[in-house]
């Protein structure tokens, strides 16, 4: 707040670069209307000082009571599609799947337990800004990406583009040529949206049900079948015996409903039992 007021309106002109009654037009649109939603996506937040812009945002609402309310509120939509199921699947380096605790010894033994998996990570991993960091500077010698395009999208894009070139072993699984492909080693043909089933959730946390229309071309194939085939040959084929991707939903609906007696918000344990052409 003290530094808002030190910037006042000529600084705020100067940042932004807007004409004054441009500016002014707005300030008084948002005191004026008590309902207040703020919607932004990668043009904020694929900047070095993206989260000083996020925290910008969130700020005003906080100041001015337009939070926690209906109807009001900053409300990120994400840049790529279904984004927000990669992250209830366990996308984030600082969550496990079913947006359980990475940091919480209970969460960790519950899906531990669930999977029966001989060991479990005990702390978070390198987000993507440090992911490609860490790649750049050699502690990370092999990646693998799927489906996104982190030489355009990732702030400070040279340094990534740096990084994939001195990295020693990259894979890429993509249905296109993208900048990020340009520096495999191994690159994987991935099926397009339309050519694979599965569930997609939107920025309001609604699970949709997709189903292929279209055959994968040549060798392509969906992202669960990739994991799936690579991990065999590193002779982890019993962990990753999925016959198809209503058993891997089910799988994930089951370990929502693990133990969760109302404290976690995310539960779908209902989805359970649903049948394969469901």
């Amino acid at each position: 707040l003290g530094a808002a007021r030190e910037c006042g309106f000529p600084g705020a002109l100067s940042a932004t670069r807007l004409p004054a009654e441009q500016l002014r037009e707005f300030y008084t649109l948002w005191s004026r209307s008590e309902r207040v939603v703020t919607a932004y996506s990668q043009g904020v937040n694929q900047s070095i000082v993206g989260t000083d812009k996020v925290n910008a945002i969130i700020n005003c609402h906080l100041f001015t009571g337009r939070i926690g309310r209906p109807g009001m509120g900053p409300f990120s939509l994400t840049g790529q599609p279904n984004a927000m199921g990669g992250r209830e699947v366990g996308g984030l380096a600082n969550m496990l799947a079913a947006h359980l605790d990475i940091n919480s010894p209970n969460h960790r033994e519950l899906v531990q337990t669930f999977w029966g998996s001989p060991g479990i990570a005990e702390r978070p991993g390198l987000k993507a800004v440090e992911l490609f960091r860490a790649v750049g500077d050699g502690r990370v010698k092999a990646i693998w990406i799927m489906g996104t395009n982190p030489a355009d999208s990732l702030p400070d894009a040279d340094a990534v583009q740096d990084a994939l070139r001195s990295c020693p072993f990259v894979v890429v699984s993509d249905v296109t040529r993208t900048d990020t492909t340009r520096h495999a080693h191994v690159l994987l043909p991935a099926a397009g949206w339309a050519e694979k089933s599965g569930t997609v959730t939107n920025s309001e946390r609604r699970i949709s049900r997709q189903r292929s229309f279209l055959k994968a071309p040549g060798e392509a194939r969906p992202d669960w079948r990739i994991i799936c085939d690579v991990a065999a040959r590193m002779g982890f084929a019993e962990a990753f015996d999925y016959r198809s991707p209503a058993e891997i939903f089910r799988e994930h609906a089951a370990l929502s409903g693990i133990a969760n007696d109302g404290t976690r918000d995310f539960d779908i344990g209902a989805c359970a039992e649903l049948s394969e052409s469901a």
